[in-house]
């Protein structure tokens, strides 16, 4: 059964966000090596129930009715990206961003459900590229 594996949130200011759930939370918030500007974040101990995430900067306006993307993102664990991808259409969804590599780590696109909820879903790869 695929579950939920990532939460992403989207900030103009990634350092004011970082520090806000830092000194919040007391989330662990590290910049990624990869090639895009993109923090990690380390919400708690691997061995207890919960999930991490990540904050990259917001790419369009602030949050509102137009905005693309405008709240926290879970992302959703798949075997089989194309056919997740087939079976969100055929159930009424829709594909907002293609599927897309992410190097060393898998293939993510970004959807949307009956109610304009955006979501992803990621099937695992170490050799994307």
């Amino acid at each position: 059964m695929p579950r939920v594996i990532h939460f992403e949130i989207r900030a103009e200011d990634t350092e004011r966000a970082k520090k806000f759930y830092e000194d919040v939370f007391g989330w662990k918030i590290e910049k990624w090596g990869g090639p895009i500007e993109y923090w990690n974040i380390t919400t708690g101990k691997q061995e207890e129930p919960g999930i991490n995430g990540g904050m990259m900067r917001r790419q369009v306006g602030e949050p509102g009715a137009d905005t693309p993307i405008s709240t926290y993102i879970c992302t959703i664990d798949v075997p089989d990206i194309d056919k997740y991808l087939n079976q969100i259409q055929k159930h009424g969804g829709k594909v907002t961003g293609e599927k897309r590599s992410i190097p060393a780590v898998g293939w993510l696109a970004y959807c949307l459900d009956t109610e304009k909820n955006i979501f992803g879903i990621m099937q695992p790869d170490m050799s994307a590229r």
